[in-house]
């Protein structure tokens, strides 16, 4: 079912939900006073909406960078006669003390508070105003939370030296929360005496102590009636702790898993500890033993394991302690223990190394909470999808997904993360993949490449974009996602290698888009960070794939569209043409992107005069001879010419070359080409040829317009055929011929335009009615 999960619309709920959030001041609130934000007043909304509200709050602060915190969010959930909240998880420095306080009227039942740093003992006594309701809570990573600033006394002058430091408090407790029953204190700084804080919990049944060394855990058997679930994941652990734990008989879950590369651990796991908690903890349902030591060994020798089909039964258990377990374990953590490559393992669900199930089961059970241990996990995965394929891509992709989301500022997780994602997303995967899935991969992967400046991560963030559609998977994010590359693309130092991709990133963007599009890119800068890496390219002699795509994307980002043509002149883009033609005269692939430019500002008949300059003009003549890349450049030449010619000959303002000359060695080059030439451009609009055939001033303009046609209509008539019957140019084609300016050699091809426009309409007539 997780490929329906994936492909199934987004519910009307969060829908409405989102749209709420990012449109506070327009749906469910006003602004007083120009700043505070206040809930209309006749509105009434249950806890299941406020929930939501209050939990996608915090998960589009986090995980989006356009959308923008309100600073008063929380003061809109104050009044618990108009907004209830019942079950809230709230994340990181999104919340404060004073969001806490604002809620404080709320009959709270769960509330999560996951690395909450910036929360301080004020939190504490908010807490209490939710005791006589809260069910489940955890303070995970929260760990200013027992911190209380105080000032020192006399402050006269001391005040100025040490205004504040912060204190202990050593007197809160959880005296008169008496329905809790779910608490993770995970990462509870030193000092707090734990034993004191829960004692007046009458009947825990969950407690998490995840990363706190306690020596003395006897305390524990007040719960051994009501205590089902125990996390003591990095806890060292001694003989004193095994007998305590052993004697909690009601647990279903027991975790005492530990990072074995977090510091040194005296104690070690015995074949006998595992045999105590199997022979005393019958209702074990799951158990977590990841990075532990094993000191003897407890592995069924090899000679004695019945072969043949794996098997979850205890009886045929491979380590010898789980064949006393009455039933399979429904979980199983051994990751990084020798013990997971081992044949039969009683259990559902097992965590380890050994294969891609339970590599990604790792992931799933330790994202939450433990993204040193996940890091180490993804990169496994990153090892799987690279050398064989995955079996499980949707639920691996969901996964590293929500890896990524959840730990976006965590080094090691963006890093291996997106690694991963770019095998992942790769092409021979691309079936198995719902739009909504690849744009979630998207959004990932821009807010990595935001919140990282790091090279490996921006690396491997391009890297995965070039396994898109490029612009159409892009367009949702358009603005977005050039901001960032230009960004990348405007940093001093640069690594070669990222700038290469982002470069051709840059180039696939402005691509076949709308003008809109491209002239909004323009205004970002575009035109002149392409040229500033020309620059940049020619200072150092050098003529790469970098210079290359620089000037191609030049060449789409001006394509019909006038202001990126005079942004390319108004930023000396004459200037490196004629240098980068000086320094690389081999070029070909250069010569054809910069004149393809070049004759996007030819089209522009406001910017042409800026083209008349005898050196200009000398050097598109020159081009003409051009050889390279099949006619491109010679094609290209004369398109520029033969928009300049269109303007009369009172708009040749130069000496030298004389207009006639030009004209004779433009007639030779377009009777030199090959018209059955396949070429290497592009045109989504014949509109610039077009306009040069109704007119009498330039016959070599309307010949070069009309072989332009010819050939593109003969090599490639499934595209180009319907593009000029669309546009018009069929007529435009018959007025010409009656034209007596015209040559009678551009009115002959003019006829086979025509010709092979009318032949391609009867082949293709929908004759199936």
């Amino acid at each position: 079912s997780l490929k329906m999960a994936s492909d199934s619309p987004e519910s009307l709920m969060t829908l409405c939900t989102d749209y709420c959030l990012r449109n506070l001041e327009g749906t469910l609130c006003y602004l007083l006073d120009n700043e505070t934000l206040r809930l209309h007043p006749d509105i009434f909304l249950p806890s299941e909406i406020c929930d939501k509200l209050v939990n996608e709050y915090v998960e589009l602060v986090k995980t989006d960078s356009i959308f923008e915190p309100h600073e008063s969010f929380f003061t809109l959930f104050s009044d618990p006669r108009s907004t209830r909240l019942a079950r809230i998880h709230l994340r990181e420095h999104i919340v404060q003390d004073q969001d806490l306080e604002a809620i404080r009227k709320q009959d709270l039942v769960e509330l999560y508070l996951t690395n909450c740093e910036k929360l301080t003992a004020k939190s504490l006594q908010t807490l209490v105003s939710f005791s006589h309701t809260l069910i489940s809570l955890s303070l995970f990573g929260c760990c200013n939370i027992f911190y209380e600033e105080e000032n020192p006394g006399g402050c006269e002058d001391d005040c100025l030296v040490n205004p504040t430091r912060q204190v202990l408090v050593k007197d809160f407790t959880f005296e008169g929360f008496s329905r809790l029953r779910f608490l993770n204190l995970g990462r509870l700084i030193e000092g707090v005496n734990v034993e004191t804080l829960l004692r007046p919990l009458a009947s825990l049944a969950a407690l998490d102590l995840s990363g706190i060394q306690l020596n003395d855990v006897g305390f524990l058997t007040q719960w051994k009636d009501s205590l089902v679930s125990l996390v003591l994941y990095n806890m060292d652990l001694s003989e004193e702790h095994i007998q305590v734990i052993a004697q909690l008989r009601k647990l279903r879950h027991l975790d005492i898993s530990r990072d074995h590369l977090s510091s040194y651990y005296k104690f070690k796991l015995t074949r006998r500890v595992l045999n105590l908690f199997v022979e005393n903890l019958v209702n074990l349902t799951s158990l977590d033993i990841s990075g532990h030591t094993m000191l003897e060994n407890c592995t069924i020798p090899s000679m004695e394991e019945k072969m043949g089909q794996t098997s979850i039964e205890p009886a045929k258990s491979s380590i010898a302690p789980f064949r006393g377990l009455k039933r399979p374990l429904q979980f199983l953590g051994l990751f990084e223990t020798s013990l997971c490559r081992l044949t039969h393992i009683p259990a559902y669900k097992v965590s380890g190394d050994k294969n891609e199930e339970q590599v990604l089961n790792a992931i799933e059970a330790y994202t939450e909470h433990r993204p040193e241990i996940t890091s180490r996990a993804i990169n496994l995965l990153f090892d799987i999808a690279r050398i064989e394929r995955c079996s499980q891509l949707l639920r691996a992709l969901q996964l590293v997904i929500t890896a990524l989301k959840c730990h976006k500022d965590d080094k090691n997780i963006q890093v291996t993360g997106s690694a991963a994602l770019f095998y992942l997303t790769n092409s021979e995967y691309r079936m198995e993949q719902s739009v909504k899935l690849r744009r979630q991969v998207i959004q990932v992967v821009l807010n990595g490449m935001e919140s990282y400046q790091e090279v490996t991560v921006q690396r491997n963030c391009c890297l995965t974009l070039c396994n898109f559609s490029i612009p159409e998977e892009l367009e949702f994010q358009y603005r977005r996602v050039n901001e960032l590359l230009l960004n990348i693309l405007n940093q001093s130092r640069q690594d070669e290698s990222i700038q290469r991709i982002a470069v051709h990133l840059c180039n696939a963007l402005v691509c076949q888009v709308d003008n809109d599009h491209k002239e909004a890119v323009g205004k970002m800068g575009f035109v002149m960070t392409m040229l500033k890496l020309i620059q940049k390219k020619l200072a150092d002699k050098t003529c790469d794939q970098v210079m290359e795509f620089s000037w191609s994307a030049l060449w789409n980002i001006t394509d019909e569209t006038p202001d990126n043509c005079e942004m390319f002149l108004n930023y000396s883009g004459m200037k490196l043409f004629l240098e980068c033609l000086k320094e690389f005269p081999e070029k070909q692939e250069l010569h054809r992107n910069m004149l393809g430019l070049l004759g996007n500002v030819a089209e522009v008949k406001e910017l042409r005069p800026q083209l008349m300059t005898s050196q200009f003009i000398s050097v598109f003549s020159n081009l003409l001879e051009s050889k390279a890349d099949g006619i491109e450049v010679s094609y290209n030449a004369c398109g520029v010419l033969s928009h300049i010619m269109f303007d009369g000959p009172e708009a040749w303002g130069i000496c030298e070359p004389h207009r006639e000359e030009v004209v004779k060695r433009m007639w030779a080059a377009i009777q030199s080409w090959d018209i059955n030439s396949r070429r290497n451009i592009n045109y989504r609009s014949f509109e610039p040829i077009l306009r040069l055939l109704p007119q009498g001033i330039s016959p070599v303009s309307q010949h070069w317009a009309t072989w332009a046609l010819y050939n593109l209509v003969s090599v490639y008539p499934d595209k180009y055929c319907p593009l000029l019957i669309k546009e018009g140019g069929i007529p435009l084609l018959k007025d010409m011929i009656k034209m007596a300016s015209a040559r009678q050699e551009t009115k002959e091809m003019a006829r086979k335009v025509i010709e092979h426009c009318s032949n391609f309409k009867e082949e293709n007539m929908d004759t199936s009615r």
